[in-house]
């Protein structure tokens, strides 16, 4: 598709989907407040090309975040072409074949995937046009970013993590962020679900050094393979092959045998000791709008650093949604829709993940109906299914042709008439790590809504609110819509839900949710980011009166049953937002865009990053 990630920039430049800024920017703070403006802006912005960052250097950022550019790193029009594809696949490959001449079909099938599959060169590649060992191979001559105030230092944010299975040989690449620690050492944030995580073990086993290469940059199929949830021992590059529809040609590093796309810009080797103790990593302003804080991880030295001669540095930033990470979540989506209806569920039509829930906190799924019980059976079996584990909240929808379960209209009459508490499920099970809301992490609870059956109930009513003791306040705009009650109060508070009741009249409403008192500014989809975020569903949700009392406050305090530690809400510092603001025109961007950050300090309970 894209012999390099030099190529890709030309036909984004050559679509308008790209702006070089060739005013030298700090890749400490002031390229993420750039980056987080533009990426917020209407319709993901544009790609960034920085081609003056006080290093050698240029950095690409922001290369995946629209509908268009995720789709043109594809190298498809729209992201259902890959649906389409893959069903297509798996149809030709399952579909009965009695007869001799439908075999003989076959031949060119197993021909194109025959195409898809890695192969290696002897020869040495474009990444290993310059190499540099030992203590000449320094993480200094890299633009690597510093993102937020209260990072625990620089973090590599969007390299291709290559480990070995020692015992199968089977290869993995996956995308773990990676602290700067010294010139030559890095964290390697592997969690314990993690393919990377259990090779590690492997190695600590065996009492071995891992041998580790990361990549950045080349084609950006290679990118978005190693942040795909693959079952484990499936080959990235063999995804990258398919979506480039030309195999990934790999060469050895030269300091360890492990094989790396020859395209790419640049590799990192090096190795983790696991008779070595873990360090303390983070905190890191994190995908989830949060920051993840210290822990312990495994520490990566460097060997060797090799590149191309006209290398690019590749990065992207996360933070508050939504962000660049929100367009790869949607061509995951389409692309592993087809696998879960052959394997998983065959009655789901649609999936769909919104940017709120930060990839893993929120599912709707739209669903054929056949069989009583069918949509508990689908939650069961989604939360059992790879990365479908980590989900929180899940909406199972029948939907009438014409729907879609990307409109909030559709998804608001859906909650709406959801019967309580008929036509929920609470369950427990596996959580992401980077959780925050839960106090045992990685193990909390889950809650299904079945929606395939509801009928138009009447509108929700209430009348004058009285605010019992605790809540300094009540938002009814999404009363009418989402039969939603929003009610503030400090997070200190003791809520009595049974005082609010008695006290007022709830016909109708479903969902009564309680938010820090400084939340009252966000706009509708924030305030569904912060609910998923802050939640433990069996904590946090209560039943009373055929209504749904949801706790989403901030979690204070050694209380029994709540996290001992909780982080703060991502922001820029109020320095670097005047810095930026100040220099906007130099950068060449276009009109002036206002900082998130000036509306999401308004969140911050402190200046660290736990509260």
């Amino acid at each position: 598709m894209y012999s390099s990630l030099q190529e890709y920039i030309a036909k984004l430049e050559s679509i308008g989907e790209l702006i070089r800024i060739k005013t030298e920017v700090n890749t400490e703070y002031e390229i993420t407040e750039i980056v987080d403006r533009v990426s917020k802006s209407k319709g993901g912005g544009k790609a960034l090309l920085f081609e003056n960052t006080a290093s050698k250097f240029p950095m690409l950022i922001n290369m995946f975040g629209s509908d268009k550019r995720i789709a043109t790193a594809l190298g498809v029009e729209n992201l259902e072409e890959l649906t389409d594809r893959i069903e297509h696949l798996l149809h030709s490959v399952v579909s009965p074949k009695n007869k001799f001449t439908d075999k003989l079909k076959m031949l060119p099938l197993l021909g194109e995937v025959s195409q898809w599959l890695p192969k290696t060169s002897t020869k040495k590649g474009k990444c290993q046009e310059i190499i540099l060992k030992g203590e000449d191979a320094k993480l200094s001559s890299l633009p690597i970013l510093k993102c937020w105030p209260n990072d625990g230092g620089k973090f590599i944010t969007l390299p291709l993590v290559n480990t070995i299975d020692p015992n199968s040989g089977t290869r993995n690449v996956g995308m773990y962020r990676m602290q700067v620690t010294g010139e030559h050492t890095t964290g390697m944030h592997w969690h314990l679900h993690k393919t990377g995580e259990r090779h590690y073990r492997e190695y600590a086993k065996r009492n071995e050094l891992m041998p580790i290469s990361i990549c950045l940059g080349g084609d950006p199929a290679y990118i978005y393979s190693a942040t795909a949830p693959m079952p484990d021992n499936m080959d990235e590059y063999l995804l990258a092959g398919f979506l480039r529809r030309k195999a990934v040609t790999l060469v050895k590093c030269v300091t360890n045998d492990i094989y790396v796309p020859s395209d790419c810009d640049f590799v990192i080797e090096g190795y983790v000791d696991p008779k070595q103790a873990k360090f303390i990593e983070g905190p890191f302003g994190d995908h989830t709008g949060f920051y993840s804080l210290e822990d312990l991880y495994p520490e990566f030295h460097v060997t060797a650093i090799t590149h191309r001669k006209d290398a690019i540095y590749s990065a992207t930033i996360v933070g508050v949604p939504p962000q660049e990470d929100a367009y790869i979540a949607k061509a995951t989506e389409k692309i592993f829709l087809a696998p879960i209806r052959f394997a998983i569920q065959p009655e789901i039509k649609d999936l769909y993940m919104p940017d709120a829930g930060t990839a893993h906190n929120i599912a709707i799924v739209d669903i054929e109906t056949t069989y009583a019980g069918q949509p508990y059976k689908v939650a069961s079996s989604l939360w059992g299914a790879g990365q479908m584990m980590f989900n929180k909240l899940l909406l199972v929808a029948a939907l009438k042709n014409g729907e879609s379960l990307k409109n909030s209209k559709t998804i608001a009459k859906l909650l709406r008439n959801v019967n309580i508490p008929e036509n929920i499920m609470f369950s427990k099970g596996v959580y992401d790590v980077l959780d925050h809301a839960t106090a045992t992490p990685g193990e909390g609870g889950k809650l299904m809504f079945d929606a395939t059956a509801v009928a138009d109930t009447a509108e929700p009513t209430i009348g004058h609110i009285t605010l019992t003791t605790g809540i300094t306040s009540a938002c009814r705009t999404l009363v009418e819509e989402w039969s939603t009650l929003i009610l503030y109060a400090d997070p200190h508070t003791k809520i009595s839900y049974e005082e609010f009741c008695n006290e007022n009249c709830l016909d109708g409403i479903n969902f009564i949710v309680f938010m820090d008192s400084a939340t009252s500014i966000l706009l509708p989809n924030e305030i569904l980011w912060i609910i998923a975020a802050n939640i433990e569903p069996q904590r946090d949700i209560k039943v009373i009166s055929k209504a749904l009392f949801i706790d989403a406050r901030s979690k204070i305090g050694d209380i029994a049953g709540y996290p001992k530690r909780f982080p703060n809400v991502v922001t820029s510092s109020q320095e670097v937002i005047d810095l930026v603001d100040k220099r906007w025109y130099e950068y060449g961007i276009g009109e002036f865009i206002e900082s998130p950050s000036t509306r999401y300090r308004k969140l911050l309970l402190s200046e660290n990053a736990e509260i």
